[in-house]
């Protein structure tokens, strides 16, 4: 039986998508009619890959799980089907194992039991098992939200990479960054009337640009793991748009009076704190939109979403800014 990335380090191609490469089948079982003392007695002597619970069993199908906890803690003649969690969690073969192990988790469960679509148990997840998947996924998820790595095997390697294919995973999303900086400059240059008759403009271009783009980042990363582990946008969109919004607000709200004391300009400061509530807004809906349309495309939405999004934003972030300021300001 596969055993898991972390506990194959030295093969690194190897690569665990389902609940059914990580089963454990040589676990405890019993039957339902059995007593406690009788399935301690019989697990005592013998060596199991996972002893975290017992699966009980009727006919080669599962009937409910029995922690080891418990079982330690009945009274010998009790019987384990009045122990056991006749209604446990568990998950086909062929589930993806980031799903698996986030199942594990909710349920507050040390293992996971696998069946097949007939209801037959085929075995447990393990405990360090579905650590190693919720690791493995999450270094994954920040490779890949990092835009210098798609593929999960090569996401795993990056620490152990060459100079040259560090810098080859990672040129790509940097150029579009250059691009994009290319297209700021011509934004500014098309403002340049404003900013030269109000120069204070220019000092708030990068505060404005990294608060959106830090809203912005909170909502791909909430957004991508939850997309990971089977939450839809839908779940999420507009609980996620109020608080872009009210984000938006708290910061417009904050800068404002300040803004005024400090610099002595109602204009400016009112262009600063309006421009705070739009990009800020704007930045939720664009970390939301990204990663729902390449999830529709077919496309790892952690792959693309942050470099791009990013670049998308800080433009939004400049042209929404010097508008206001055209309007407010000048």
């Amino acid at each position: 039986m596969a055993t898991g990335y972390y506990e194959n380090a030295s093969r690194p191609n190897l690569v665990f998508e389902t609940a059914a490469e990580h089963i454990s089948e040589n676990v405890p079982r019993a039957a339902p009619e059995d007593r406690a003392s009788a399935v301690i007695q019989a697990l005592q002597g013998r060596s199991f890959d996972c002893a975290t619970g017992v699966a009980i069993c009727k006919d080669g199908r599962l009937a409910g799980l029995l922690s080891i906890e418990r079982l330690l803690a009945a009274h010998g003649d009790e019987l384990v089907s009045a122990l056991m969690d006749s209604d446990p969690p568990v998950v086909a073969p062929g589930l993806d194992q980031e799903l698996a192990a986030w199942k594990a988790v909710r349920q507050g469960e040390s293992s996971l039991a696998v069946v097949d679509e007939d209801g037959q148990f085929l075995g447990l997840i393990p405990p360090h098992r579905l650590l190693s998947v919720l690791l493995w996924e999450h270094e994954e998820d920040l490779a890949r939200l990092g835009g210098f790595l798609q593929d999960a095997a090569t996401a795993r390697t990056s620490s152990q990479e060459t100079v040259l294919r560090r810098w080859w995973h990672r040129l790509p999303w940097l150029l579009l960054g250059l691009a994009g900086a290319i297209l700021a400059a011509d934004v500014l240059e098309a403002f340049e009337d404003q900013l030269q008759a109000t120069v204070a403009l220019a000092f708030f271009i990068p505060g404005v640009v990294y608060l959106a783009d830090a809203v912005g980042t909170q909502t791909e990363t909430l957004v991508v793991r939850g997309l990971s582990v089977g939450v839809s946008i839908g779940q999420v969109l507009w609980r996620e748009l109020l608080t872009g919004l009210l984000v938006g607000i708290s910061l417009s709200a904050a800068f404002l009076p300040l803004g005024i004391w400090w610099w002595h300009d109602h204009r400016l400061a009112i262009t600063v704190s309006l421009s705070l509530l739009a990009a800020c807004s704007t930045a939720t809906l664009v970390a939301m939109a990204l990663p729902w349309l390449f999830h529709r495309l077919g496309r790892d939405p952690a792959f693309a979403s942050g470099p791009l999004a990013t670049v998308i934003q800080d433009l939004l972030s400049l042209i929404i800014y010097l508008a206001i300021a055209r309007v407010l300001v000048v």
